[in-house]
């Protein structure tokens, strides 16, 4: 899943491990979730939305899926 994880870290000035510091994670899963290797829970997606003080759905942006054609 793509994601504005990046941005929004970066506007804050933070490195990957002052986020995973924030969000009690490692820095590897703040790459991963970064680079969409990785979907964070539904409980890490909360607690990314609280602590940019923004909602899941401006974090996170769902792929688009192919039309089926008929």
């Amino acid at each position: 899943m793509n994601n504005h994880l990046r941005v929004l870290r970066a506007q804050r000035n933070w490195s990957q491990a002052d986020l995973a510091e924030r969000l009690e994670v490692s820095r590897q899963s703040v790459n991963a979730i970064e680079t969409g290797k990785f979907d964070p829970s539904l409980p890490l997606a909360f607690k990314l939305a609280r602590l940019f003080d923004t909602t899941i759905e401006a974090i996170f942006i769902e792929d688009a899926k192919p039309e089926v054609s008929k």
